[in-house]
């Protein structure tokens, strides 16, 4: 099969479900939120299951995550083109900071200290506004 050659696996009734919930909002949620939402839609689907999928999106490039500082991560469908996160560690806003600086700055110190075939991704973490207005800091 196709997905199996791009390392998705196949394409279960829940993998599907787990990937159209993704793709219905550009927020970022957690494991646990997305098998609550998919559980109250009536979709039997267990948690393992749904880490296990997100996992393999992950893997196939098919989803963003960010790590919080509490050590959460968070996922959601891929936006278009290489980017990095601002976010807010008490709500989880996200804005996407566009990433040619950010590579370019990467491979620079890479070469300074002679590694090769670098990786990169950068979350910055702060309080968005809304959250400092309510005393979230």
């Amino acid at each position: 099969m196709a997905e199996e050659a791009h390392g998705l696996g196949r394409h279960t009734r829940q993998r599907l479900q787990v990937t159209a919930l993704l793709e219905e909002t550009d927020e970022f949620r957690s494991a646990q939120r997305l098998h609550e939402m998919l559980r109250a839609r009536g979709v039997p689907v267990g948690l393992t299951t749904v880490y296990r999928t997100l996992q393999i999106l992950s893997d196939a490039g098919e989803v963003d995550v960010i790590r919080l500082p509490s050590g959460e991560h968070l996922y959601r469908r891929c936006g278009a083109g290489r980017h990095h996160h601002l976010v807010c560690r008490h709500c989880a806003r996200t804005v996407e900071i566009p990433g040619p600086g950010v590579e370019q700055w990467a491979r620079r110190i890479a070469r300074q200290h002679g590694y090769v075939d670098v990786a990169q991704t950068l979350e910055l973490f702060g309080t968005c506004a809304d959250c400092a207005a309510q005393g979230r800091t």
